[in-house]
C-alpha cells in the first residue's frame, strides 16, 4: 500500500517509517500538502543504483581506453540525424 506521509512524521514517528522502509516500501513525505522527498531502506536504494553506478564505470573505463572525443554539437547532431531517419 502506498505510504504518504507529512514530513513532520519523520521526527514525530521515526520507527513507523523505519519499519516500513525496513520492508522494502518507500514513504513518500509531503510538506504543505506537495510531495518532498521519498525514504527508501539502505538496500531498496542500493537495488535501485546499482545498475546506474556499474554503467557508469563501465563508460568511465570505455573513456580512458578510447582517445576520441567528440563536441556536444556532434554528439547531439548525430543523434538528431538518427531521430530524423527514422
Amino acid at each position: 500500500m502506498l505510504q504518504i506521509r507529512p514530513v513532520s512524521d519523520l521526527r514525530n514517528r521515526f520507527p513507523d517509517i523505519e519499519k516500513i522502509v525496513n520492508t522494502g516500501e518507500p514513504v513518500y513525505l509531503t510538506k504543505n500538502g506537495y510531495g518532498a522527498m521519498v525514504v527508501l531502506s539502505l538496500e531498496e536504494y542500493a537495488r535501485l543504483t546499482d545498475g546506474v553506478e556499474a554503467a557508469l564505470d563501465k563508460a568511465d573505463r570505455l573513456s580512458a581506453e578510447d582517445t576520441m572525443r567528440m563536441s556536444h554539437e556532434e554528439v547531439f547532431g548525430k543523434l538528431r540525424g538518427k531521430i530524423n531517419a527514422q
